[in-house]
């Protein structure tokens, strides 16, 4: 979703022990950069039912959100105003199985090796800021956001 010219997109931390996934999108401009799962919010879709959406079509796992690090406003890689909805969650079912069309490749890396500078990030700058707030744990309860008014 956009507007204003802004891209309002999501994504999720997904944490199991003392790992998080990371994904390679199949898009020749980010091809081989890192990220967590995630896309656009589609318009009149509640923020946080796009993070589970996005999480299932990109790997397959069905994900329970368990908090947020935040909200992230950027210019991106590709040169877009993106504002970014970062949630942390759990998986809730099914297996990895990455959408072949979308995903690259996918690897679970421990937590504290997302800041340790081996890892190509697709807009590494935010990245960075949301692995700096998981070590930390600056996470948020999901009750900082409003229920939907649709």
């Amino acid at each position: 979703m956009a507007d204003n010219g802004r891209v309002m997109v999501v994504n999720v931390s997904i944490v199991h022990e003392d790992r998080v996934l990371l994904i390679q999108e199949n898009k020749p401009l980010v091809r081989h950069k890192w990220s967590f799962p995630g896309g656009r919010i589609e318009k009149g879709e509640p923020i946080q039912a796009a993070a589970v959406r996005e999480v299932k079509e990109e790997t397959g796992y069905d994900v329970r959100l368990t908090g947020t690090t935040g909200v992230y406003e950027f210019i991106s890689s590709l040169n877009s105003h993106v504002v970014l909805f970062h949630f942390v969650g759990e998986m809730a079912g099914e297996a990895l199985r990455p959408a072949p069309d979308e995903i690259q490749d996918s690897r679970w890396v421990r937590l504290q090796d997302l800041t340790s500078g081996h890892i190509d990030y697709r807009d590494a700058g935010v990245m960075r800021q949301i692995s700096d707030n998981l070590l930390a744990g600056n996470i948020l309860p999901l009750t900082v956001f409003n229920p939907s008014l649709f």
